[in-house]
């Protein structure tokens, strides 16, 4: 029987790289999935498409999770759609890198707003409608634990994701809701194929540092998400769990 069936799970910023893949494996594992997207329709129902192909339930919703009338319509399209909420990917981020001459108000209010406040938003409205056995999943990076360079604001917003994810599970733990996140190194994605991270001195110096020898790919994340999710990892909160090939 698939670990996740009968389950509805709600993933931001799911219409590429880490939370497409997401999506795909939750809805692999049984769950109906709402695949939300800020901007990109089309990646969404491309995400869409995959999972119904296979056989799955989805359905894409538009917003944008520094909103909070939106991040309530993403919950409630969960509602809408399926009857119900169990599982929530608070995926949805945004990277920008500055040394600390360079960094602007903008800049750290577009970081802080998407990264931070928008996870606080979405597991704001989400909470009502969480149970018994119930999953939050935030997506932070191992960029708390290394700190590199050039990346002050970007890594404080993961560092407040992972103090986040600690609070709130003394929080909702009362209520038996697991709250964990997930901390990956570099990833293969559209997004740093773009930033042109990947094939560069950077990725190669990363690579030097990564016991596992290589860069991360999207299939990666998905089955820790799965397991984070399921009934598997019950007896887990408050974790934050480092994806990085050993990177730390």
């Amino acid at each position: 029987m698939s670990k996740l069936a009968g389950k509805v799970a709600v993933v931001t910023g799911a219409s590429k790289g880490i939370g497409a893949e997401i999506a795909r494996a939750l809805a692999e594992a049984g769950a109906s999935v709402v695949v939300n997207y800020a901007s990109s329709r089309e990646g969404a129902d491309k995400v869409v498409a995959a999972i119904t192909a296979a056989g799955g339930k989805a359905v894409a919703t538009q917003g944008d999770v520094s909103k909070k009338t939106d991040a309530a319509h993403i919950i409630d399209t969960a509602i809408k759609s399926f009857g119900r909420l169990d599982i929530v990917v608070n995926n949805s981020g945004v990277y920008e890198f500055a040394g600390i001459e360079e960094i602007t108000e903008e800049h750290f209010h577009r970081l802080f707003n998407i990264n931070v406040l928008g996870t606080l938003l979405v597991t704001q409205a989400a909470s009502p409608h969480l149970g018994e056995g119930s999953s939050i999943i935030n997506i932070s990076s191992v960029v708390t634990r290394v700190t590199p360079p050039q990346t002050a604001v970007y890594t404080g917003t993961k560092g407040a994701i992972d103090a986040i994810t600690g609070t709130l599970s003394r929080e909702l733990g009362p209520r038996q809701i697991r709250v964990n996140s997930i901390n990956p190194g570099l990833i293969k994605t559209e997004g740093t194929n773009t930033a042109s991270v990947i094939g560069s001195e950077m990725e190669q110096a990363i690579i030097a540092q990564t016991p596992l020898g290589r860069t991360g790919e999207v299939q990666d994340i998905g089955p820790i998400a799965v397991f984070l999710a399921s009934d598997d990892a019950r007896w887990l909160t408050g974790e934050t769990l480092l994806a990085s090939g050993g990177v730390r």
